[in-house]
């Protein structure tokens, strides 16, 4: 039987406000408003999005990061906190799933966090990269598989990876063995070059293919002026340009419209999830195309903790050890003490 739900979603490409948090809050705030007055019920926003991605971290040595990194710190993002109440309500009053990169802020370590609101406004997954890569591990802490999971939402299950997560195989194949119908994508965009964003398309077409779903990317974008005030060496500043490509990919891996190269702007499409069945009976990779008694997936989905506590067992006193008639204070204080019954207060 065909699957006769049809979902909009919407790939935002975006520049954020290198100065304010809060100025890129408004500013997707803003992106959801107008994308709900186009009917769209899923919408995508870039990597780590708020307050921005540390553009510095890639053009600058470490020793020179400090205060740009602090500063990052001040602007993070807490979980639950202002921010995650701004964009459930939003989320809440347009009936709209909304998936969102930031920089979370969990004490004394940044993370690159993915968050999914459903319709209703809840919170329904938080999850954080499993490994920064090159430059960012200087400025986040590794995540953990507790969030690799697929989200029940109102429009389908919806699942999210950050940029080279995609080159991890066995991270996108957790998804797939948990059926996820779309898949959320997020890149920083503004880096390396062209051949970043041909990468970037590589990547999301041979998921959409190899999973069976549909696929919704959004990459970041930088002005000039934002690159300049990275840096001002011209030689740093071609590493900060290029590398977007916001695209919707549908699970036969063709674009449902037009990428998105360059500018800000919004790719939106419409998501026929009757195809995932169409693709599905053809190749499901977790599925009849699967030999899981040959090859399988462990993970370990506890969330890493900086301390787990194992409590001792408590002594146990056999019973014929205590005469049933002994009632002096001493007794049921030793009694207590074995763990056999509460203390008695006089």
């Amino acid at each position: 039987m065909s699957d006769p739900r049809i979902v909009r979603a919407a790939a935002v490409q975006i520049a954020p406000d290198l100065d304010s948090g809060a100025a890129t809050l408004a500013k997707v705030l803003d992106a959801i408003d107008r994308a709900a007055r186009d009917g769209v019920r899923l919408i995508v926003f870039p990597e780590t999005f708020v307050p921005y991605y540390p553009y510095f971290s890639f053009v600058r040595p470490p020793v020179q990061s400090g205060q740009e990194h602090l500063r990052l710190y001040e602007q993070a993002v807490a979980v639950p906190g202002p921010v995650t109440e701004a964009v459930a309500a939003r989320a809440r009053r347009h009936g709209m799933v909304v998936v969102l990169g930031v920089n979370e802020r969990d004490h004394g370590s940044l993370y690159n966090t993915q968050l999914i609101f459903d319709t209703e406004g809840r919170l329904a997954l938080k999850r954080r990269k499993l490994t920064p890569t090159f430059h960012e591990r200087m400025i986040w802490g590794q995540g953990d598989a507790a969030g690799l999971q697929v989200a029940e939402t109102a429009i389908g299950r919806v699942g999210a990876l950050a940029c080279w997560e995609h080159y991890n195989p066995l991270a996108r194949y957790a998804l797939m063995a948990r059926h996820e119908e779309i898949h959320c994508s997020q890149f920083p965009g503004s880096l390396v070059g062209p051949i970043f964003a041909e990468q970037i398309e590589a990547t999301i077409r041979h998921h959409a293919l190899e999973s069976g779903c549909f696929v919704v990317n959004a990459t970041g974008w930088l002005t000039e002026a934002q690159i300049a005030s990275v840096t001002t060496d011209p030689a740093l500043q071609k590493a900060l340009r290029g590398g977007c490509h916001t695209a919707i990919i549908s699970p036969e891996g063709q674009h449902l419209a037009p990428p998105l190269r360059e500018g800000e702007g919004m790719v939106v499409a419409d998501l026929d999830l009757a195809l995932i069945t169409k693709r599905k009976r053809m190749m499901d990779s977790v599925g009849h195309y699967a030999r899981p008694e040959l090859l399988s997936l462990l993970i370990n989905d506890r969330p890493a903790a900086p301390v787990s506590v194992m409590h001792a067992p408590r002594p146990q006193v056999p019973a014929a050890a205590i005469h049933p008639d002994d009632r002096s204070p001493d007794h049921a204080f030793s009694r207590h003490a074995a763990g056999l019954e509460p203390a008695v207060d006089d």
